[in-house]
C-alpha cells in the first residue's frame, strides 16, 4: 500500500510539472507596425504556439475596425539526427485605420488553450499626420505620344522618381552651439519616398572634420522607419552618426558630405507584350546624394579656470577609498579614484598626490571603462596610486582635487577626495640610520646599496720601494726653456680659447637657444621612429611617438616649460607671434587627434594621415620666424 501511494504521487508530481512546463512554453503575442499614417489600414495579429479558442481582443477605440479577425494556422516537422521537432503557430489577424495622429496604446488580449487563459502584450503605435496634398502639374492634353515623346516621357518618369523631393540626405547636429569640448551628435539621415532603394555603394566621402576631435559610432545594421517630415511621410534611415569634440572658439564649418546610392526605378518604354504593360520594366539608377554642410558655433571656455581643471568637459563624480591607514614601513598603501560620468572622458588627464617625504611612490594604474553612445562617452576612469612609506611616524595625504567644466549649468565645477592621515609604525628590522637615510632620499637609485659604499685601502709594503727612486736627476731643469714653457702655454690657451670659442660658449650658455637650435633635429628624430612604428602597426607606441615629437619641437621652439605645455599656452604663445589662426587650429587639432587616439583604442584616425599632418605642421612653424 505504502508502495503504491509512493508510485502514485510520483505520477501526480510528474502531470503537475509537465502541465507547467507546457504552460510556460505557450506564447501568445501581439504585433502591429510602430508607426502608421493617418487614413491607410494597418494589420495587427495576434499569434500563439498552441491550439487555442475564445480570442478576446481589446476595443479598439482610437482606431476604425475594418475587418477581421482572420484565422490562419501553420504547422512544421522536422527530423534531425533522428530527432523529431514541431511546431505550430495559430494567428489572428485585424485590419483597422487610424483617425487621429498621435500616440496610442492597444490593451492586451486574452484567449485560451487546454483550459488556460493566457494574455499577450500590448502594443504601442504611433500615428502620423498624412500626406498634404500635392499641388497638381499641368496634365498632358495631348493625345497618344509618339515614339520620341514616349522616350522623353520615360526619362521624366525617371527623373521625377529619383527627385530631390522623393530622395535626400540631411545634416542633423543635435547643437550648433557648444563649448569647446563638448560633445554634439552629427548624424546623416536618408529620406525617400516613392523610391525603391537597392543598395548604397561604398562611395561615401565625407568630410575631414577639421577643428573637432572624432569618436564613430557603430552603426550596426541599417534600419527603416517612418516619419512625417515638411507635410510628408518618408522612409527614414541613419546613414552614419558620430560624436564631435570641438578643439578651438569660433564658428567652426563642417564641409557637405556625398554618398551614393543604386535606385530601382521603374520606367514605361513602349509595350512589347501584355507581359511589359502589367509588370512593367525596371532599371538601376546610381545616384550621388549630397549632405549639406553645418556650422557650430563654438564658445571658449570662461575665464577663471581652477588651478585643478586640466580640461574635462561634461558631468562627472569623484569617489576615493584607502587600503588602510595604519601601516608599518615598508608596506605598501594603495589609493583608489573613480571618477564618473559623461562628456570629454578619453581626455582626462590623471590627477597627482602629493605624497609625503619618505614615501616612495609608483606610477599610477590607470583602467578606463569607457560606452559610446549618442549621448557622449560615458563610463569611470579607475586610477590606483601606489606608495611604500620607509619612515615611521604619522603623515597625511593631501585631498586630491579635479575641478570640470559643467555643460548643464556652464560653471566650473571641483570635485575633491577626503584628506588621509596614516600611521606608520617601525617595522621588522627597522632602524633610525636607515629611516634618517630613506627621508633624504631622491630617487630608487640614490637608495640602493648603502653597506657597500666604502672600500678599505690596503697598503702594499712594495710602495715603500719607491722611496729609493732618486730625486737628483728631474726631467726638466728649473729656469730653462721647457720650464717656462710649461707655464706659459697654459697661460696662453686660457686667454685664447675663450676668445676663438666666445659665439659658441655664448650660444651653450642660453639654453634656451640651444633647444631652439635643436628642436627641429629632435622632432626629426621622433618622426622617424614614429614612422617605424607605423610600419609595425604599433598603434599605441606611434600615437605616443607622434604626440611627444609634436611636443617637444612646441616646447623648444618657443622656450616653453614641459611643466607649463597646454594647448592654451602653446596656442597663446602662437598667437603672441604672430601665427594665424588657421595654423594654430591645425597645431591644436593635431595635439588633440594625437592624444585621442593614443587614449582611444576604437579611434579611427589613420596612421599615415596623422604622420604627414605633424610633419607638415613642424615644416612650415620651421619656416616661420618665431
Amino acid at each position: 500500500m505504502k508502495r503504491f501511494t509512493q508510485i502514485t504521487l510520483t505520477l501526480l508530481l510528474a502531470a503537475v510539472c509537465s502541465v507547467q512546463a507546457f504552460a510556460d512554453d505557450v506564447e501568445f503575442r501581439a504585433s502591429a507596425p510602430s508607426q502608421v499614417i493617418v487614413g491607410k489600414p494597418f494589420q495587427l495579429t495576434y499569434s500563439i504556439n498552441q491550439r487555442a479558442k475564445d480570442l478576446r481582443a481589446p476595443e479598439f477605440a482610437d482606431f476604425d475596425y475594418l475587418a477581421g479577425p482572420y484565422t490562419s494556422q501553420s504547422s512544421s516537422t522536422s527530423f534531425v539526427n533522428g530527432k523529431r521537432t514541431s511546431s505550430f503557430t495559430l494567428t489572428y489577424t485585424y485590419t483597422l485605420m487610424a483617425t487621429k495622429e498621435g500616440s496610442f496604446t492597444l490593451a492586451p488580449a486574452t484567449i485560451t488553450s487546454d483550459g488556460q487563459q493566457y494574455t499577450s502584450n500590448g502594443v504601442r503605435i504611433t500615428v502620423l499626420p498624412a500626406d498634404e496634398p500635392a499641388q497638381s502639374g499641368q496634365s498632358n492634353q495631348s493625345g497618344q505620344p509618339s515614339q520620341s515623346r514616349q522616350t522623353s516621357q520615360t526619362n521624366q518618369t525617371s527623373s521625377a522618381q529619383t527627385s530631390s523631393d522623393n530622395i535626400f540626405i540631411r545634416t542633423i547636429v543635435t547643437k550648433t552651439r557648444v563649448h569647446e569640448q563638448e560633445a554634439l551628435l552629427l548624424s546623416y539621415k536618408l529620406y525617400f519616398a516613392g523610391v525603391d532603394v537597392a543598395q548604397f555603394t561604398n562611395n561615401t566621402k565625407l568630410p575631414e572634420y577639421t577643428g573637432f576631435l572624432k569618436q564613430e559610432i557603430e552603426q550596426g545594421e541599417i534600419q527603416t522607419e517612418l516619419e512625417h517630415y515638411n507635410g510628408r511621410n518618408y522612409q527614414t534611415a541613419v546613414l552614419y552618426r558620430t560624436l564631435l569634440y570641438p578643439q578651438h572658439s569660433g564658428d567652426i564649418k563642417i564641409d557637405p558630405a556625398s554618398f551614393e546610392a543604386v535606385l530601382r526605378v521603374q520606367t514605361r518604354s513602349q509595350v512589347r507584350s501584355i507581359f511589359d504593360d502589367f509588370f512593367g520594366s525596371y532599371t538601376n539608377v546610381t545616384k550621388v546624394l549630397t549632405a549639406p554642410g553645418a556650422t557650430i558655433h563654438v564658445d571658449a571656455l570662461p575665464a577663471g579656470k581652477p588651478a585643478s581643471f586640466s580640461g574635462g568637459v561634461g558631468k562627472f563624480t569623484m569617489a576615493s577609498s584607502i587600503s588602510s591607514t595604519d601601516l608599518k614601513t615598508n608596506e605598501a598603501v594603495t589609493i583608489k579614484i573613480d571618477i564618473k560620468g559623461t562628456g570629454n572622458m578619453k581626455l582626462l588627464k590623471t590627477p597627482a598626490i602629493d605624497w609625503p617625504e619618505g614615501f616612495e611612490a609608483y606610477d599610477p594604474k590607470v583602467t578606463n571603462n569607457f560606452k559610446t553612445t549618442t549621448s557622449g562617452v560615458s563610463g569611470t576612469k579607475e586610477i590606483e596610486y601606489l606608495a611604500i612609506p620607509r619612515a615611521s611616524g604619522d603623515y597625511v595625504i593631501p585631498a586630491i582635487e579635479y575641478s570640470y567644466f559643467d555643460t548643464q549649468d556652464n560653471t566650473y565645477k571641483k570635485l575633491s577626495t577626503p584628506e588621509y592621515t596614516l600611521h606608520i609604525s617601525k617595522g621588522a628590522g627597522d632602524t633610525d640610520a636607515t629611516q634618517a637615510v630613506v627621508q633624504n632620499f631622491v630617487n630608487k637609485e640614490d637608495i640602493t646599496q648603502f653597506g657597500s659604499d666604502i672600500r678599505y685601502i690596503h697598503i702594499n709594503s712594495s710602495l715603500s720601494e719607491a722611496s729609493s727612486f732618486s730625486a737628483a736627476s728631474p726631467l726638466i731643469t728649473f729656469g730653462s726653456l721647457e720650464y717656462w714653457l710649461c707655464y706659459l702655454i697654459p697661460f696662453v690657451l686660457a686667454l685664447v680659447l675663450p676668445i676663438i670659442f666666445r659665439k659658441q660658449i655664448k650660444e651653450n650658455a642660453d639654453a634656451a637657444r640651444v633647444r631652439y637650435k635643436k628642436a627641429n633635429k629632435v622632432a626629426q628624430k621622433r618622426l622617424k621612429t614614429a614612422k617605424k612604428l607605423m610600419a609595425e602597426n604599433n598603434k599605441s607606441a606611434f600615437y605616443e611617438e607622434i604626440e611627444r615629437a609634436a611636443l617637444s619641437y612646441l616646447s623648444d621652439r618657443l622656450a616653453i616649460p614641459t611643466a607649463d605645455l597646454s594647448k592654451d599656452t602653446i596656442a597663446g604663445i602662437l598667437r603672441s607671434k604672430g601665427i594665424g589662426d588657421k595654423l594654430i587650429a591645425q597645431v591644436t587639432d593635431v595635439l588633440s587627434t594625437a592624444e585621442f587616439a593614443r587614449y582611444a583604442p576604437s579611434a579611427d584616425e589613420q596612421m599615415q594621415t596623422l604622420y604627414d599632418r605633424t610633419t607638415e605642421i613642424i615644416n612650415t612653424l620651421e619656416n616661420q620666424k618665431i
